[in-house]
């Protein structure tokens, strides 16, 4: 169903491991680790499907035979993947049935759950969706995969061969405009369909003017010639595309934007969420609480510092905000700020720093189109010739209905609050626990399938966490309002998806108690209503789980614990979920520890 089966490929593939780096630097001290060559071979029987009907993530993950094919998401292609899926799940099945190995068994395990989840995911889709998709981000995507610094020169000249089979110019291909109608087509000829959001359609539409307008702006920023004749022929495609959509999908389109419950269901298992919902909710109802409190605190003292009258801790974040940083003068400020950072790692033992500097660097208008909160992209890692993830800071938020310039975000330009996106998206955040795979080596299965946002959000807010006493108050205080965002959003995003409050209620959360900007929160509840439902109820999820998984090994080895040997531990699995993560350091970092 249009881009489904790749949308999920994509979601468990973030990062892998290089095959020749699987024993790493530090692996090659573990005596236990040729189990991993055993498990990479049955989790290569399912990369190969990826990689077959995903060439833009073989593309992405540094495989240089993959840089000329495009995904074609026909129903022959898609009822293709199911089959072989299938087969090597049968494969997989009878593999753990007679396996011996205690390691390789769980990573059969981890396997097989990806593929049925997958599978469920499938099916529902299949059975109840009429998709949207937005066909020139596919484009955009497929081609900004080539057209990047970190990609060989000599790889770029592919994406002028890609753009050609996008646009139906080579031969065997039609214009991916028409096989994503087709796809429609197929899924609205089937009774009792379930139409996309008009909300997410309405401002997907507005926003594909970006894209489109990104694609010869990567082509003349690396001097590639040729793209004019392709790039003509599917901007004309797309832009037809897009009135088609309006004239076919949209006057169909379902005014609640809620998701069916079952696919709600299925969005936050495969984030990693495990317990109930509501459960889940009620505990960030009540952190969040806890954590006003704790910025009041800390916002008296700095109003006091500064002779400041109103000590609300709204009224100092907004203070603090009017700081803001501009222009050039944006980059140089984060690079220096992330030095610091690195000193306080160093000084009080957080965590093992690599010898290589971060990566940071300003989105293009279309990556904050595509996304518009500061992230990290992850390197390339089933192929990684020195690729690094990069931390990528986000300035506008893209304009929707009804708007017609970007929006200035201004929650991430100033000196408060820099502290804590840096240490959440590079170090000790997301950069060193991706980057850390190539350099540890773990297994495939575990950096690949085993992966889920809880775990890997999880981490990028308990980052924030272990650096947050050594900020000064200024930084600590916005340092609590990006975790007060993150609780906000484990009761919003739910409460949205079941219809206890409705979107004007959660702006008024976010702009007025956890103190966003207009343009942010808007974004945020895009995220809640139909950019990704569930995904963001991962960060105060994970971070619980390693906040108690830290305790409870705290407890286990009283004075013997170090937290930069458990650090290092946890960013050493791989991106295991919750439950692995704790078998690990209980089974394996605890009893290591003990005998010392």
């Amino acid at each position: 169903m249009g881009k489904l089966p790749i949308a999920v490929l994509f979601s468990i593939c973030l990062a892998g491991t290089r095959p020749d780096l699987i024993a790493g630097p530090q692996a090659t001290t573990q005596p236990d680790r040729g189990w991993i060559a055993s498990s990479n071979a049955y989790t290569d029987l399912l990369l190969e499907v990826t990689k077959k009907h995903s060439p833009e993530y073989a593309s992405r993950q540094g495989l240089a035979e993959y840089d000329e094919k495009i995904s074609q998401p026909t129903k022959q292609d898609e009822d293709a993947s199911i089959a072989e899926t299938k087969a090597v799940q049968a494969k997989l099945t009878r593999a753990l049935a007679i396996e011996q190995d205690k390691n390789v068994r769980q990573d059969l395990t981890i396997l097989l759950h990806r593929i049925q989840l997958n599978l469920r995911r499938h099916d529902f889709a299949d059975a109840r969706e009429v998709p949207y998709e937005n066909a020139s981000e596919d484009v955009f995507d497929g081609l900004r995969v080539l057209l990047d610094d970190q990609v060989a020169p000599d790889r770029r000249k592919a994406a002028l061969v890609r753009l050609r089979k996008y646009a139906g110019l080579e031969p065997g291909y039609q214009p991916i405009t028409e096989i994503l109608k087709q796809r429609t087509e197929e899924q609205i000829a089937k009774p009792n369909m379930i139409y996309p959001a008009k909300l997410e359609i309405d401002t997907e539409l507005s926003r594909t003017q970006n894209y489109v307008e990104g694609i010869p702006a990567l082509f003349k920023q690396y001097g590639l010639t040729g793209w004019e004749e392709p790039f003509a022929k599917v901007k004309t495609e797309l832009t037809d595309y897009d009135s088609w959509v309006k004239t076919e999908i949209l006057p169909k389109a379902r005014t609640d934007f809620r998701l069916p419950p079952e696919e709600y269901a299925l969005n936050l298992e495969g984030y990693g969420i495990d317990i109930p919902i509501a459960q889940l909710a009620q505990t960030a109802h009540h952190d969040f609480k806890v954590y006003q409190a704790q910025m009041q605190e800390i916002a008296t003292q700095i109003a006091h510092q500064r002779g400041w009258q109103d000590t609300d801790y709204r009224t100092v974040s907004r203070r603090l905000k009017q700081d803001q940083l501009t222009g050039e003068a944006i980059l140089p400020f984060y690079k220096k700020r992330l030095g610091e950072i690195e000193a306080i790692i160093v000084k009080q033992n957080l965590v093992t720093l690599p010898d290589r500097p971060a990566r940071i660097r300003i989105a293009t208008p279309a990556e904050s189109t595509e996304q518009p909160a500061p992230h990290m992209s992850p390197p390339p890692l089933l192929n990684n010739t020195g690729e690094q993830g990069e931390f990528v800071l986000p300035l506008n938020m893209p304009p929707t209905k009804g708007v017609t310039k970007p929006e200035k975000i201004d929650d991430f330009t100033y000196d408060a609050a820099s502290w804590t996106i840096i240490a959440h998206e590079a170090r000790p955040g997301h950069e060193l626990q991706f980057d850390s795979m190539v350099e540890h080596g773990v297994s495939r299965a575990r950096a690949l399938y085993a992966f889920n946002s809880t775990n890997v959000e999880g981490w990028g807010l308990y980052a924030e966490y272990i650096t947050k006493p050594y900020m000064p108050l200024e930084g600590q205080l916005i340092s609590l309002q990006f975790r007060l965002q993150r609780a906000a959003r484990a009761f919003l995003d739910p409460e949205l998806q079941s219809g206890k409050i409705k979107p004007e209620d959660a702006m008024r959360v976010l702009t007025e108690d956890v103190n966003l900007s207009v343009p942010y929160a808007k974004q945020e509840v895009e995220r809640y209503t139909f950019r990704s439902p569930g995904q963001a109820n991962s960060y105060f999820y994970g971070f619980t789980k390693l906040l108690e998984l830290r305790k409870e090994t705290e407890a286990a080895l009283g004075k013997k614990f170090d937290q930069k040997k458990f650090h290092d531990f946890i960013l050493a699995q791989g991106l295991l979920p919750p439950n692995l993560m704790r078998q690990a350091v209980l089974q394996d970092f605890v009893p290591s520890q003990k005998g010392n």
